[in-house]
């Protein structure tokens, strides 16, 4: 398994053990993570701490160049407002662990010149797979369907 989808894994399994949604992204420049987080909108009571939103957060005030040369690492598909920031910032590449049980924005990131790989990964299927079996209405809570 590709050792920063693993760490991101490990970030969604920590909100899961929160009491969240199981979502987890790490930010990754010339090889070092430089930002983590897990989607925090049950603990923190957030519209917006998405897993990408709170890595972000998390890595800080950075130069645009560093988000140019970096990396963005989650669980799950990208939603609309993850994928507008990975634009807006200019982060050229994210790797996705899942995208069957939620399909983001992945047309417009590579429309928009990103480059998207999509790794399948059995671990983040069942997890977001037994989440949302068992918490259907929280897991609905901000999707648009």
């Amino acid at each position: 398994m590709d050792p920063f989808l693993n760490e991101a894994i490990k970030d969604a399994e920590k909100g899961l053990s929160e009491g969240g949604i199981p979502i987890g992204s790490v930010l990754v420049h010339e090889g070092e993570i430089i930002g983590r987080g897990h989607n925090q909108r049950v603990q923190k009571g957030s519209t917006i701490l998405h897993g990408e939103m709170d890595a972000l957060e998390n890595a800080g005030r950075l130069p645009a160049k560093i988000y140019q040369n970096s990396i963005l690492y989650t669980t799950l598909s990208p939603c609309a407002m993850c994928s507008g920031t990975i634009l807006l910032y200019g982060i050229p590449k994210v790797v996705i662990g899942e995208n069957e049980t939620f399909l983001g924005e992945e047309k417009l990131l590579k429309e928009r010149g990103v480059e998207v790989v999509v790794l399948d990964s059995p671990k983040c299927k069942s997890m977001m797979q037994s989440f949302i079996a068992a918490n259907p209405t929280l897991w609905n809570e901000d999707i648009r369907v």
